[in-house]
């Protein structure tokens, strides 16, 4: 059978240190900072024997519906109720707190099969703050130590002994989110799900775009600007086809980035760029092309990703004849490494514009993954060639010889030519230009490389 689990209890007693150990690997930002996560994130777990999908939670708070702490909570019953069983950690050195009294009440209201975790359990005041915990009405509790990955054997029993076993599977590379495995050039595989990440600035309303998407409140939003810390991956299925879908946090200018935690907010988002295969970069259309928008969408092109620039919050704009055409020639004037980007006006808040949001994603990634024939390339080459030759260089004439594509994702092509190091820069942007029109790949970064054809006559005569 499926098994999920869920871990929940107060802030900074350790479910994201214990949910990284079950994964296997850091998904979840961790930090001495409480209330660190905000949004469930799932993944697949491991212990022994036994796989499951496991759900790290925010710290549960008792607090207002309205604020954020009380938005965070709500995320938090979602995952519960979702769950088949509860890790409820508390943290053994602190002790049973008035806090821990009061999320027991409300899983015991809930009725999911619960195992309690006396977390960080390691040494002699752990041991002691673990026997508090038998007062929580849950049984003994497993003393572990998250950190240290001890008390594993324990847990292992405990989970076991609640639900029947989940069948050992290998990990799903889809559930393992932003910190998955490498990127091959293979051929898209059918029914894999394309991986998408919602990048911008802060305050974008990249979760609230995401949360339209899907239909439901899955990521906690708000006015507040830097809500989301965690890059997290949801699943989402559009007119039949599979996505899964990366919310991020807000990429500020390097200078004003601060702390600890933003810079790892920063590093996660970042690796979500680099996992994914197309991008979407949200601007605030009130404030459009701002510096750093231009920034992030260069950092997309130098990775290679596809990119979707999606103009939000577009109900707060008037209408006004020629708008979006003005958007597409700002997006070519300053954005000329992926010419003929897609453009879409979109409203997280509304639901417009999100049909054609999808639609240039799935186009873009069509283009993202095209080959080009070699003879069509070569034909291509002694075309341009003909209308706009390389120039000399030191009196020296360039001989461009023939090209080829030998991968895909992005569309990167070889140009053998001899002394590759003369032909100019202004050369090979032609170059590029004339590939992107002459072969319908708009908008995609392209790779250029040049390389000197080997010399047969090297080496003949020495002795």
């Amino acid at each position: 059978m499926s098994l999920t689990v869920a871990i929940v209890g107060r802030p900074n007693v350790g479910k994201s240190t214990l949910f990284n150990r079950l994964a296997g690997r850091r998904l979840a930002l961790v930090d001495d900072t409480p209330g660190v996560t905000r949004d469930r994130r799932e993944g697949a777990g491991r212990i022994g024997d036994l796989t499951f999908t496991i759900i790290d939670t925010a710290g549960l708070e008792d607090s207002r519906p309205e604020s954020l702490a009380g938005r965070m909570r709500a995320q938090t019953e979602a995952a519960i109720a979702d769950a088949d069983a509860v890790f409820f950690l508390i943290d053994a050195r602190a002790g049973v707190v008035p806090d821990d009294r009061v999320f027991a009440n409300l899983l015991r209201r809930a009725g999911k099969p619960t195992i309690l975790v006396a977390n960080k359990a390691e040494g002699r005041t752990g041991a002691a703050g673990a026997y508090e915990a038998f007062e929580l009405g849950f049984g003994e509790p497993v003393a572990i130590s998250a950190e240290h990955g001890e008390g594993l054997a324990d847990l292992y029993e405990a989970l076991r002994a609640i639900v029947p076993p989940a069948p050992t599977a290998a990990p799903d590379d889809t559930a393992n989110e932003a910190g998955g495995p490498a990127r091959s050039d293979a051929a898209v595989e059918p029914g894999k799900p394309v991986r998408i990440a919602v990048v911008g600035r802060p305050n974008a309303g990249k979760s609230t775009l995401i949360n339209r998407l899907l239909g439901e409140e899955r990521l906690v939003t708000g006015p507040e600007a830097g809500i989301t810390r965690d890059a997290v991956a949801v699943p989402l299925a559009w007119h039949g086809r599979n996505f899964l879908i990366h919310d991020t946090a807000g990429l500020r200018r390097r200078s004003r980035v601060e702390g600890k935690l933003e810079k790892l907010s920063v590093a996660d988002a970042l690796e979500a760029i680099r996992f994914a295969e197309v991008v979407i970069l949200l601007i605030d259309a009130t404030i459009a092309f701002e510096e750093q928008d231009l920034r992030i969408a260069d950092l997309v092109a130098r990775e290679g990703r596809a990119l979707v620039l999606g103009i939000n919050k577009w109900d707060l704009q008037e209408a006004a004849p020629g708008a979006i055409a003005k958007l597409h020639e700002q997006a070519d004037r300053l954005l000329p490494q992926v010419k003929g980007v897609p453009v879409v006006a979109v409203s997280g808040l509304t639901g417009a514009g999100l049909d054609h949001l999808m639609k240039a994603v799935t186009d873009i990634h069509a283009l993202w993954n095209k080959r080009v024939p070699t003879n069509a390339l070569n034909r291509w080459l002694g075309e341009v060639l003909s209308a706009n030759p390389p120039p000399a260089v030191s009196g020296r004439r360039l001989k461009l010889n023939y090209i080829t594509q030998p991968k895909t994702r992005p569309p990167s092509f070889v140009l053998f030519c001899t002394r590759a190091d003369a032909v100019p820069d202004s050369y090979q942007r032609y170059l590029v230009n004339a590939l992107r029109e002459a072969f319908a790949l708009p908008g995609v970064p392209i790779r250029l490389t040049l390389r000197e054809k080997a010399n047969p006559y090297a080496g003949r005569g020495k002795k």
